[in-house]
C-alpha cells in the first residue's frame, strides 16, 4: 500500500515566525506602530544605532534609557542649605518635595544614561563609574560636556574652541586634548546634563 501524502495546510511550522530577541540589541524586541510619514526616519535612526553599536562592540547593557512610566517619588527638600559648620535649629522645616525624575530628566524621549570610565574628566566632577545623564536634544556648543563616538571609540570630553577649529578637551592635566581634524570620524551623541556620583 502506497504512503498517502499529507496535503494538510496551516498550523505552526518549527522554526517559523519572528525570532525572539536580537543579536544587535541583546534583549527581546517589541512591535510598535509609527505614523507612515515617520517610518523612514525611525528606520534610519535604528539602523544608525545598530551600526554604531556594532562598530563600538556595544550591547544594550552599555547604555540605559529612562523608564517610559517612571514611578514618582516625592522626597522632602529642606529649605535651609547644608553648611560646613553647625546647622541652625531654625532651618529644620520642609520647603517642598522633590522628584528626582523632574530634577535630572527634562526630556525623557531624548535622554539616555551611560557609565563613565577613566580619569580624564576628574576636573569636571566626573569620576570612573559615575552615571552620566545625557540629553540628545541639546545643541552641542562650545563649553558643553559631550558624549561622542570618535573614530569608533566612545568618549566624554568638553567641547572647546581653538584658533583653527575645535578640540575635545580633557579636564585633567595628565590627559591631552583631542584635536578634531579634517577626516576625523566624529558623531556627537548628546550633551551631559548631570552626573550621578556615589560618595
Amino acid at each position: 500500500m502506497a504512503e498517502q501524502k499529507n496535503t494538510r495546510r496551516g498550523g505552526v511550522r518549527a522554526g517559523a515566525g519572528r525570532k525572539k530577541g536580537s543579536s544587535v540589541y541583546g534583549e527581546t524586541t517589541k512591535a510598535i506602530r509609527v505614523p507612515e510619514s515617520m517610518l523612514s526616519e525611525v528606520k534610519g535612526m535604528l539602523n544608525q544605532r545598530k551600526k554604531l553599536f556594532r562598530s563600538l562592540g556595544l550591547n544594550s547593557g552599555s547604555i540605559s534609557f529612562p523608564a517610559e512610566s517612571p514611578m514618582s517619588m516625592d522626597i522632602p527638600l529642606f529649605a535651609g542649605k547644608v553648611a560646613a559648620g553647625f546647622p541652625s535649629p531654625a532651618d529644620d522645616y520642609i520647603e517642598k518635595t522633590l522628584d528626582l525624575n523632574d530634577l535630572l530628566i527634562q526630556k525623557p524621549a531624548a535622554t539616555f544614561f551611560v557609565r563613565a570610565s577613566g580619569e580624564s574628566m576628574l576636573g569636571a566632577g566626573i569620576h570612573p563609574n559615575d552615571i552620566l545623564v545625557v540629553d540628545r536634544s541639546i545643541t552641542p556648543t562650545v563649553g558643553k560636556i559631550v558624549i561622542c563616538a570618535l573614530n569608533d571609540e566612545l568618549t566624554v570630553k568638553r567641547l572647546k574652541s581653538i584658533q583653527d577649529g575645535f578640540v575635545l578637551g580633557a579636564e585633567n592635566p595628565e590627559y591631552s586634548d583631542i584635536a578634531i581634524r579634517e577626516g576625523t570620524e566624529l558623531v556627537i551623541w548628546g550633551v551631559v546634563t548631570n552626573v550621578i556620583h556615589s560618595v
